[in-house]
């Protein structure tokens, strides 16, 4: 009976022994200093962005935000339209309103009513949702053709 004692000691030993190895000893724990300043990275200056109308690539238009005269988002550019006798952008779509690009109410804007605003990475308009709303919508002519 002993000698089987002392065996079911020394497996539990042996099985046990393995668990207690990997358990780290805890590490003290430091109270900062409440006297030491603790003094954060200085944040890099941002630069503004650059006027996508300026840029060689264009494609890159659609999509930026479109803010109004009372610093609300307005809408989004959709599409860049351009003059086919000079071949220069004369104007952008603007989609506002809808939810995700889809259902909006779309206008055609002339390109020199546009600001680019390089804090924001967006374009101002001088004008409000509502003045959006109420121009008459543009119609892709792709959308004629079907």
């Amino acid at each position: 009976m002993r000698n089987r004692l002392i065996a079911a000691a020394s497996v539990l030993m042996l099985i046990g022994a393995p668990v207690l190895a990997q358990t780290a000893p805890s590490a003290p724990t430091r109270t900062p200093d409440p006297n030491a300043s603790i003094s954060a990275p200085a944040p890099l200056p941002r630069t503004p962005a650059p006027d996508p109308l300026k840029m060689e690539d264009v494609s890159k238009i659609s999509g930026f935000a479109v803010y109004g005269t009372d610093d609300s988002k307005v809408g989004s550019v959709s599409t860049v339209l351009m003059n086919p006798a000079n071949k220069t952008i004369d104007r952008l779509v603007v989609n506002s309103g809808g939810l995700l690009g889809v259902g909006g109410h779309k206008v055609a804007i002339p390109v020199d009513q546009f600001k680019w605003d390089g804090e924001k990475d967006a374009y101002r308009l001088a004008k409000t949702a509502d003045d959006l709303k109420s121009m008459p919508e543009w119609q892709s002519q792709t959308a004629h053709a079907e």
